[in-house]
């Protein structure tokens, strides 16, 4: 299964990762990649950017060093009605909209329906593409309900390939979980490194893996070909 481009990074801005723009950028065009969503983190995380970093982000070219450029947010959830933390204005101006539970954003401790509540009322804004690491055991998920909604609102579940390396210990079986009820449901499905610094930039190989071996169709994958993400996203070349 080949990926195209990496839809989960961040930047300096989001204040706990290490690397530029121009930094991801030509990384991802060191590992062939054909483009790279920037998606600092949502104001409501702590030591996160300012609201004013995602309009700012209109200064960006559209392609470094030849990889497609798509500014983007990691939004936090962060009430149970699905609220994020980027109003309306904000999320319009960006190429893609992520949004995810993360600690210290106001949802600690609702237990698994409160968590699924929540992420499927984000799934019902129409700017919300993708949902990150839907496999962290912290924010626990009734995955058969997400998955289902996730094929109905044609929104995207993460495989998010730090959760395998670096990050929230204990996600792999609920990630094997999720991706057999995507390859069986047909959801779609997006691939991230979630890198905080540069050479993070298209590690995918965990990821994929678990896609491959739960029988998750290349079509499924909407970064699996640059073609395919633009349509996911109602983008031009």
């Amino acid at each position: 299964m080949q990926i195209v481009a990496d839809m989960h990074t961040h930047t300096i801005a989001s204040g706990h990762a290490y690397s530029t723009v121009n930094e991801l950028a030509q990384e991802a065009a060191r590992k062939g990649l054909l483009a790279l969503a920037v998606t600092d983190h949502g104001p409501a995380i702590p030591g996160g950017p300012h609201l004013y970093h995602f309009g700012a982000m209109r200064f960006f070219p559209q392609t470094i060093g030849g990889v497609r450029i798509l500014t983007g947010v990691e939004a936090n959830i962060i009430d149970p009605d699905g609220t994020l933390d980027l109003p309306e204005e904000y999320l319009q101006r960006l190429d893609f909209v992520m949004a995810g539970l993360h600690e210290g954003c106001g949802m600690d401790g609702l237990g698994s329906d409160g968590n699924t509540s929540a992420v499927i009322k984000a799934m019902a804004n129409p700017r919300v593409k993708a949902i990150s690491h839907p496999g962290n055991p912290i924010f626990p998920l009734n995955y058969e309900m997400v998955v289902e909604a996730a094929r109905q609102t044609g929104t995207a579940l993460e495989i998010n390939n730090s959760s395998f390396v670096i990050s929230r210990k204990g996600s792999r079986p609920n990630c094997e979980s999720l991706a057999e009820l995507i390859a069986r449901t047909g959801a779609p499905v997006i691939v991230g490194s979630d890198a905080h610094i540069a050479q993070g930039v298209g590690e995918f190989s965990a990821a994929i893996e678990v896609l491959e071996c739960a029988g998750v169709r290349e079509e499924q994958v909407v970064n699996s070909s640059l073609e395919r993400l633009l349509a996911f996203l109602d983008l031009t070349f």
